[in-house]
């Protein structure tokens, strides 16, 4: 690294999101590609990791918390690594701009229609985060106020300021989250504006996303992913195809057209609700969406003398759990393409589906999430043993 290199943000050291920023671009990747080739290149050859021409801006869900500082003046931002000491940040450099704009919007609106924000340390005032959700494709926009009850005051002339001043509001959800903890959303939402979530388009197929949806962050490197992943899977149109950790559907929706049939199994039901709504909004006949344990799913497969064609599995990044591995290798599907969003839990997976009787047949790492640590990598799988 050069020493004049500078980090482009003025946050970089008090923040801490962005940890590879002291680094410029091409070397954050070649450092992710050494990474990925520690941790995985006993499995097989790595792939050239496949970053962005512009690496920017690209974070397609904004969050940001509120808080009253030591004046008590209220700031928005990113809270420091491993506390609840909010940063402010008015710009930042991997988030959509539209969505900033919007936050400091709201974050002038506060005082003149007497909005409180919510103080820890005293457990007083209403406001707690602003979570905002663009269409990469559709433009849409999803405004999220996070508060710890529903008794919002001056709501009509405050919605109605705020649309004035961004007509690319398409909804506005007001979600109650009275505990404490790290999770930023609770379970109870009041639609305020609009329909109460936007759709946006990935690789042809529109998908409905509510405040509580996973939805992939990066879009433009979504579809590289996505397109390895259905690369990888090699479908000619007669596959039975298991989608597990479905999430929204997006994988086996997007893999509905080069497959026979396509089964998603997720634990979370508003996740499942949502799978089930998008294929309904793509016209589709062949996906199937339940809720429940994707690996007692397999083993009742199993059971039955039933076994996929193929298996998606997208697991969230502590990987797989031992159950899901064993229902894997039992239930034995020909190939297998597993999505990781990150390398250490997929070396550990990948340990015990190559023990079982699987070969690594490709590993393509994906930078989605320039100027941070994280890694993502699809890899291909094939032939088990197991009968």
């Amino acid at each position: 690294m050069s020493e004049a290199y500078t980090p482009p943000c003025p946050h970089y050291r008090q923040c801490g999101g962005c940890q590879l920023q002291k680094l410029p671009y091409p070397e954050q990747l070649r450092y992710k590609q050494r990474r990925v080739e520690q941790l995985l290149g006993s499995f097989g050859p790595i792939s050239p990791i496949l970053g962005m021409d512009e690496p920017f801006h690209y974070r397609n869900k904004v969050h940001a918390a509120f808080a009253l500082d030591a004046q008590r003046h209220v700031v928005c931002g990113i809270y420091q690594p491993n506390s609840h000491a909010v940063v402010p940040v008015e710009s930042c450099l991997i988030e959509d701009e539209t969505a900033d704009r919007i936050i400091q919007t709201i974050r002038s609106m506060l005082r003149p229609f007497k909005i409180p924000v919510f103080d820890e340390r005293s457990g007083t005032g209403w406001l707690r985060h602003v979570l905002i959700r663009r269409g990469f494709a559709t433009g849409q926009v999803m405004v999220v106020l996070v508060a710890v009850n529903p008794i919002f005051k001056l709501q009509k002339p405050f919605l109605k300021e705020l649309l004035e001043k961004h007509p690319e509001i398409t909804t506005v959800v007001l979600n109650i989250n009275d505990r404490f903890g790290p999770v930023v959303l609770g379970t109870r939402e009041k639609i305020l504006v609009g329909p109460g979530y936007i759709e946006d388009i990935l690789g042809g197929f529109r998908f409905r996303l509510s405040a509580r949806s996973f939805y992939q962050i990066n879009p433009v490197q979504t579809e590289k992913l996505y397109r390895c992943a259905l690369d990888y899977a090699g479908l000619t149109g007669k596959e039975t195809v298991l989608d597990a950790y479905c999430g929204i559907g997006t994988i086996g929706i997007s893999a509905s057209a080069k497959a026979k049939q396509i089964i998603g199994v997720e634990i979370n039901r508003d996740a499942v609700h949502d799978a089930i709504t998008n294929a309904r909004l793509n016209g589709l006949t062949n996906c199937w969406f339940t809720a429940g344990d994707a690996g007692e799913y397999m083993e009742k497969m199993a059971a039955d003398g039933m076994r996929p064609d193929l298996v998606f599995m997208d697991p969230p990044r502590a990987g797989s759990d031992e159950r899901f591995l064993r229902s894997l290798l039992r239930c034995a599907p020909p190939r297998v393409v597993y999505v990781s969003c990150d390398p250490e839990t997929l070396a550990r997976d990948l340990g015990v589906l190559v023990k079982g009787g699987y070969q690594v047949k490709g590993i393509q790492p994906v930078d989605m999430f320039p100027f941070t640590e994280h890694i993502e990598c699809v890899v291909k799988l094939e032939g088990s043993r197991q009968k």
